[in-house]
């Protein structure tokens, strides 16, 4: 059985649906049956399941005639307008993102963010009343924030999350310190969401296989005839630093460089010239 997952919105969570017409792709809009009724929203994946009756199905991909019946731009800024006036006239915590209405208008689903805990019963009741629909409000991150409202990111191309990511990605400061980006600063490795930036996921398993061969910090050594303890690495050029005591009684010492792709070739050799 083929299962669709939908979004509705850019910031809610994707939804299962059966999927029977193979012509329907990942990145088509369409309409789908609910449970309150008939909805339109995108297909972010497409995969293969065991059988599921219990999931409603995928009915069409969008026409022009639903397409008619979306919530214009007019209506849904006059909306968020009438919103943001009450959360003002409540003096409540909390920054409204966008809105989304469904096909029929019938369902508001308001998107927010706050570093509290709102208590918004007050405000649904209004809501439901001026706009004579069921309200819902979904609190979201930052990240969603950046993904619906755009920007540039440092490396001057639009945000990942506005063009082509579909799932947010946990981003851990684990993967700044295997990149050893740690040094420069939050700012400079966070995106404009004030987050760790997401592309840290793209060459992450890369440096984590680069440091496997390279020997871990606080190893000790033998570098030439002289013992030494491994201080720093360097991943991109495949080295390490060597902190050596070289005069013990003064308490001094140096710290070389050491390549360790060098080293290994060199040994390599002299194993094969003994044999």
């Amino acid at each position: 059985m083929r299962i669709a997952k939908v979004k509705f919105a850019p910031w809610d969570k994707s939804y299962d649906f059966s999927l029977s017409d193979s012509d329907i792709k990942v990145g088509d809009c369409v309409v789908v049956e609910t449970e309150l009724g008939q909805e339109t929203g995108k297909v972010s994946t497409i995969f293969e399941a065991e059988n599921n009756d219990n999931l409603k199905p995928i009915l069409r991909k969008v026409t022009y005639e639903d397409l008619s019946s979306v919530c214009s731009p007019e209506k849904k800024e006059e909306t968020l307008s009438l919103c943001r006036e009450l959360i003002i006239h409540h003096n409540l915590n909390m920054k409204l993102v966008d809105v989304h209405v469904s096909g029929n208008g019938n369902r508001y689903n308001f998107a927010f963010i706050s570093d509290l805990r709102v208590d918004f019963r007050v405000l649904v009741k209004e809501l439901a009343t001026k706009l004579g629909a069921n309200i819902r409000l979904t609190q979201i991150g930052s990240r969603d924030e950046a993904k619906i409202s755009g920007d540039c990111g440092p490396c001057g191309r639009g945000l990942c999350c506005c063009g082509y990511m579909t799932e947010f990605i946990s981003i851990g400061s684990d993967m700044a310190e295997a990149q050893q980006v740690v040094h420069r600063g939050s700012d400079r490795i966070s995106g404009m969401c004030g987050r760790l930036m997401c592309c840290l996921s793209y060459e992450n398993e890369g440096y984590k296989e680069l440091s496997k061969n390279l020997p871990a910090i606080g190893t000790r050594v033998n570098v030439d005839g002289s013992r030494g303890v491994v201080v720093a690495q360097h991943l991109l050029k495949q080295t390490v630093d060597v902190k050596l005591d070289r005069e013990k009684d003064e308490g001094r010492y140096v710290i070389i460089e050491v390549d360790i792709k060098k080293r290994q070739k060199e040994k390599d050799l002299k194993t094969k010239h003994k044999k």
